[in-house]
């Protein structure tokens, strides 16, 4: 098939090696591994950077490119950036690309900069398709639950997102089981295509396994794409001898520092390695085919500062199988 090559010519064996999921009972498909773009497409990190970290992404079939309104810094640089960088390397291949973003978080001064409110919603990604510099995103999220705003004005919201032609798909981000449920049947009543939920989920934070998130997303056929699956490089060799100099604690303290390193988490840490050794997996591999062992994890949505970082993720799909007693001493030590 015919490659535009006059900017970048992607790698033409791309999509050969990743696993692509279906999201729930949809049919759009999220490649396993997908991109966050959180932490390293703010304004303290290089161009170059950026540009090595997303060819490398989708040179390996990584399609998905997962971003919010505040991501940063500052507060919608990392959409500014992303914006960039389609425009000069991906405009023939955004046809291929998943694009989402997300409102709920504060983003602007006043009682209209952040929530629930379908005012605030339907303003931020009108916002997030200028710095994007697209028509429309494949995924708009909202971020987190709003108790101080009706569910049914949130839902009419993203409902009123895709009637416009702004998204093609919704999701809901940081929602426990309930609050989920009832947001599923107004969205259904809408028939506004909701196909996933974006929550933190990792060995050590099973919080999805006990707010009912995980089981009732399975149950009605949504899908599950988990944030901060290496527990923001803790779940790496990164930590195994302390803080090293160029790692995220000691380079960006901004939502992880030296006081979250304890000696019990050191311990879990250490143990763990230990078992993805015996596997033959290094303990980020092993982290992330945990997420996916059992068939109820869409895609794990990873972060990186290097491209080898990108290259070792993939290299997870390689094994996702776990034998019972395998499963049975993760559990008791991320219980401890």
């Amino acid at each position: 098939m015919f490659e535009p090559t006059a900017t970048y010519p992607p790698n033409p064996h791309r999509y050969d090696t990743m696993t692509y999921n279906r999201a729930g009972n949809s049919g759009l498909k999220l490649p396993a591994v997908s991109l966050g773009f959180w932490h390293n497409f703010g304004d303290i990190t290089p161009f170059e950077q950026m540009k090595s970290l997303v060819f490398t992404a989708f040179d390996n079939g990584i399609t998905h490119f997962d971003l919010a309104n505040n991501y940063g810094p500052e507060p919608g640089q990392a959409e500014k950036n992303c914006g960039l960088l389609l425009a000069k390397y991906f405009k023939h291949h955004r046809d291929e690309l998943i694009i989402s973003t997300k409102a709920g978080y504060e983003m602007w001064a006043g009682p209209y900069g952040d929530l629930g409110s379908r005012k605030y919603l339907l303003a931020s990604l009108d916002q997030s398709l200028e710095r994007l510099g697209l028509d429309y995103v494949d995924i708009f999220y909202h971020h987190h639950p709003d108790p101080e705003t009706p569910l049914e004005e949130t839902m009419g919201a993203l409902a009123q997102a895709v009637n416009s032609g702004k998204a093609l798909y919704v999701g809901l981000s940081n929602y426990d089981g309930p609050t989920m449920e009832k947001a599923a049947a107004i969205l259904k009543e809408l028939h506004v295509p909701f196909i996933i939920n974006q929550n933190k989920y990792n060995i050590l934070d099973r919080t999805v396994e006990h707010n009912g998130l995980k089981e009732t997303a399975y149950k009605l056929g949504k899908g599950l794409i988990t944030f901060c699956p290496l527990e923001q490089g803790l779940l790496t060799n990164r930590y195994l001898n302390g803080i090293p100099a160029d790692s995220r604690i000691a380079h960006d303290p901004r939502f992880l520092n030296d006081s979250a390193l304890t000696d019990k988490l050191h311990k879990q840490v250490v143990d763990l390695n230990n078992l993805a050794a015996e596997r033959g997996q290094s303990l980020a591999e092993m982290s992330l085919a945990w997420l996916l062992h059992d068939g109820k994890v869409t895609s794990v949505l990873a972060g990186a500062s290097k491209p080898q970082q990108i290259l070792d993720n993939i290299g997870a799909l390689k094994n996702t199988h776990f034998s019972d007693e395998e499963l049975k001493l993760i559990d008791e030590i991320s219980a401890r």
